[in-house]
């Protein structure tokens, strides 16, 4: 048994681990498909499931109900919904589940196959049997004292409503992982395409610079604008994709917040305009923030920008810094996991026109936005909050209709040993070029042949390789290599970091440059940049690429 080899590995992966279990049998009940979930649960392979009935797997109860009830209400009505039945795995134990099935039927009204769902009820029989235990124990000490009752019934209320909040808050944590999975990975392919446009109209553009100048080189030199514009807001757009999805690479340091937003805060007056006054509240004696600085201030950038817009008629715009203790009590009230501790806290407000109450919910999820449609891609705030979750820390959102929105920004206190961010690591100006040789490892054809004839360009000697064993090859027949650029994830048995450290072992002189559109990877672990690793980003432009190999080679 096994799923449509043609299916995009991200949907088959889906489908196999799925949070419930799923069954597909045929017109007689025999199973033909079983993902990777069910059989976790079960203990059993999908090779001793092919070809039983689903009754089978059942306890001897089951059985009955299934032939008596299930099976002809499915044939009368094609469906059934929410059935409490309970399995029995490999070991003999009893698994509790919940069953739907639904019969998918040809044009002439011919059953193909049937649908079975199947979702594990162990914490919900558990529940159910807690709450059962608790109104005994509630009836007992009614019997003895009315008034003990009555405490033991708000316990148990209050008992049920925090599971309750819990079960939504799982619920919405899915939902956003699942939806993170898909945009994270939409944003990898797009990064090694736009590493390539970008790179490749940059290149156009230092040709048409050289052309004298002329009516047709002036027509293309804008045409050249116009595609680097949006090649720019598209590379902008999975950036925050990536953010949200908490696939960024981030490379956090001790920022000190007001000196942060001290150096952005020029870029902030022209970004909101003449028409809203700005005002910084910087607290006294703040902490250094643990967090990666760039992405920091693209966070109060984009919220500056949603605070513009939701102030048409001109209005306030206030940044306030200051220190703050999340104590237990209020992070076992949030609906996602933050550790209690140390925080420094950044506050955004504007006196706009406001969001509404039930739209609060919503506006950290992908491409929802209480804009104009035209006005905003929704992914401004989406970018905020994968961002503080992936450093760790939260991002709460306040606001009343008609008078104005607070975004806190609540960042983990850094360490005093942590290295501290200077903003002249920033600078990025001129090109850079050599004379050595590079070894350029990229599995994407157009990819390398780009990344590989800009490095020529600059002067360098270049070799290429496509996988992670013919590297290793060109590395012994070519000792003069000193630096490998190597994209991250690579086919066969080698990824990019198991192929430097084998040739580093073998060349401890040897450098390495890894470039990766996607964190989930082998050089960055919970969201942070492995120690002593050097990373450019996709999509990368030709000045970003001859920087940061220059850097590389000179360390």
């Amino acid at each position: 048994m096994s799923t449509d080899q043609s299916a995009p590995a991200d949907f088959v992966d889906l489908f196999e681990h799925a949070p419930c279990g799923y069954l597909a049998t045929d017109p007689h009940g025999r199973i033909s498909i079983a993902n990777a979930t069910f059989c976790s649960w079960t203990g059993l392979t999908k090779e001793h499931l092919a070809g039983k009935r689903f009754q089978e797997l059942l306890t001897l109860p089951g059985r009955v109900y299934f032939e008596t009830h299930f099976a002809p209400l499915l044939r009368m009505q094609g469906v059934f919904n929410e059935v409490a039945l309970d399995l029995v795995g490999a070991s003999g134990d009893r698994i509790p589940v919940l069953v739907n099935a639904v019969e998918r039927k040809s044009a002439q009204g011919q059953v193909e196959f049937i649908r079975i769902t199947v979702f594990n009820a162990t914490d919900r029989r558990r529940y159910e049997a807690e709450l059962l235990k608790a109104k005994q124990v509630a009836e007992r000490a009614n019997e003895a004292l009315q008034e003990l009752n009555a405490t033991l019934e708000a316990r148990i209320s209050a008992e049920v409503d925090q599971r309750m909040r819990a079960e939504a808050a799982l619920r919405q944590s899915q939902k956003m992982e699942a939806i993170g999975q898909l945009t994270g990975g939409v944003a990898h392919d797009f990064n090694n395409l736009l590493t390539v446009i970008i790179g490749s109209i940059d290149s156009m553009g230092r040709v048409l610079q050289g052309l004298p100048a002329s009516a047709e080189t002036a027509r293309l030199n804008r045409l050249r604008d116009m595609a680097i514009h949006g090649a720019r807001r598209a590379a902008t757009l999975t950036s925050r994709l990536l953010a949200f999805s908490r696939r960024q690479a981030l490379d956090p340091k001790a920022v000190d917040p007001n000196q942060l937003i001290k150096g952005i805060a020029e870029l902030l007056r022209r970004t909101i305009g003449e028409n809203i006054a700005f005002e910084v509240v910087s607290g006294a004696g703040v902490w250094p923030a643990m967090a990666d600085p760039a992405e920091l201030e693209n966070a109060i950038v984009n919220l500056a920008v949603n605070a513009r817009d939701a102030m048409p008629n001109g209005g306030k715009l206030t940044i306030e810094t200051g220190n703050v203790h999340l104590d237990e009590a209020y992070v076992e009230a949030l609906d996602e996991p933050v550790e209690p501790g140390q925080y420094v806290m950044l506050a955004v407000t504007d006196t706009g026109h406001g969001i509404e109450k039930e739209m609060l919910v919503k506006v950290f999820e992908p491409f929802f936005t209480t804009k104009e449609i035209g006005k905003g891609t929704g992914l401004g705030l989406s970018q905020v909050y994968g961002f503080l979750r992936q450093s760790r820390g939260h991002v709460r959102i306040y606001s009343e209709v008609g008078h104005g929105t607070t975004v806190k920004l609540y960042l983990p206190r850094a360490h005093p040993d942590t290295a501290a961010f200077q903003p002249g690591e920033r600078d990025e100006s001129g090109y850079y070029g050599g004379s050595e040789c590079i070894l350029v490892v990229e599995d994407d054809e157009a990819l390398r042949s780009f990344s590989s004839s800009t490095l020529r360009e600059l002067g360098y000697s270049v070799i290429e390789a496509s996988d992670g064993g013919s590297a290793l090859e060109m590395l012994k027949d070519n000792p003069q290599i000193e630096l490998i650029f190597t994209d991250v994830v690579l086919p066969g048995g080698l990824n990019g970091r198991q192929l430097v450290d084998q040739a580093v072992r073998d060349l401890p002189r040897l450098k390495a440059l890894f470039t990766t559109g996607y964190t989930r990877n082998a050089i960055v672990h919970n969201g942070t940049l492995d120690a002593a690793v050097n990373l450019i980003g996709k999509p990368f432009t030709v000045g970003a690429l001859a920087r940061k190999v220059r850097q590389v080679l000179d360390l």
